[in-house]
């Protein structure tokens, strides 16, 4: 599913991302709703990145990967934990410097195979059509896992985030 956002987006830079689960809920500029028996995921774009909402029959989860100026920036390469009621809960996030043509090409094939992805959600920002944010999700027995991309063509970076909810 390709969404065009008219809002500018807030964050500018990799540095500026902050990863948690412990914001609230944001306004979404665009969502997508997956379902399976007894999950239900919403996959959020929001002006400052993106917010993942997993809720189940026993709890719920809700991931934010955003500039959020009240924290400071910087993501963490790994985060592993148990979720009570859930299973257990892994993230990873990878930034990767890109020369402006690779970039472009990566952002590219990526819009193509997300709009194709039966779980995708791309949302295109104004001010370039490289600057993207891109979710993709999964919902299978005992496992649900979204990966997310966000593209900052004036900085040249691909931030790349997988996370995974094994369930009991």
């Amino acid at each position: 599913m390709r969404a065009t956002i008219t809002a500018p987006f807030s964050d500018t830079r990799a540095d500026q991302l902050v990863w948690t689960l412990e914001h609230p809920e944001a306004e979404a500029l665009a969502a997508r709703v997956l379902t399976a028996p007894g999950l239900r995921l919403e996959l959020r774009v929001l002006g400052a990145s993106h917010q993942v909402a997993l809720d189940g029959d026993a709890t719920a989860l809700l991931e934010t990967v955003a500039c959020l100026p009240q924290r400071p920036g910087g993501l963490p390469p790994r985060r592993a934990l148990p979720l009570p009621g859930m299973g257990r809960y892994d993230f990873r996030s990878r930034v990767r410097p890109l020369a402006p043509d690779a970039l472009a090409e990566r952002v590219e094939r990526l819009a193509a195979e997300v709009a194709a992805h039966p779980g995708g959600l791309i949302a295109a920002f104004p001010g370039g059509p490289h600057a993207v944010t891109a979710l993709t999700a999964v919902l299978a027995p005992g496992l649900v896992r979204w990966h997310s991309w966000h593209a900052y063509p004036q900085s040249g970076e691909l931030v790349t985030t997988t996370t995974t909810v094994s369930l009991p």
